[in-house]
């Protein structure tokens, strides 16, 4: 799998490139894996009103290097406050994705983040998973 690093997270031994969304202050951070036609996303920090617009960017600009029929997954698992606007941001991308025939899927094992999907009937668009590897090969058991 190759990874390239967009934010904060350290860099493993691996070589990665690295690129910056928006305001480094932001208190977001992320690392992309390619892995054939699938990307991975994985997103440590806080989204909040302050960064919404960063947030916003990252999803997209992430999302368009994915290519049907390959997943687009996001781990938010390194979050530690997701706010309301980036599960928008999420199911506005979802939809997106959608339509070129790629499929975003959310690697989470936090249950608020269950129960927020599901209150606000999110639960189609985006399909949540507890490991990255299963959002990678789902099956019906998989899912959360």
């Amino acid at each position: 799998m190759k990874t390239v690093p967009s934010e904060a997270f350290p860099a493993p031994s691996s070589t990665r490139l690295s690129s910056q969304f928006g305001d480094p202050n932001s208190g977001l951070r992320s690392i992309t894996e390619l892995s054939g036609s699938a990307v991975v996303i994985h997103v440590g920090g806080d989204i909040d009103a302050s960064n919404e617009s960063v947030w916003q960017h990252m999803v997209s600009r992430t999302a368009s290097i994915a290519v049907a029929p390959g997943p687009f997954v996001i781990d938010i698992r390194s979050l530690d406050f997701m706010g309301s606007c980036a599960y928008a941001a999420l199911a506005n991308e979802a939809v997106r994705c959608g339509r070129r025939g790629v499929n975003l899927r959310l690697v989470s094992n936090q249950p608020v983040v269950a129960r927020t999907i599901a209150a606000c009937g999110l639960g189609r668009l985006l399909p949540m998973y507890t490991s990255v590897e299963n959002a990678l090969s789902p099956s019906l058991n998989d899912l959360d």
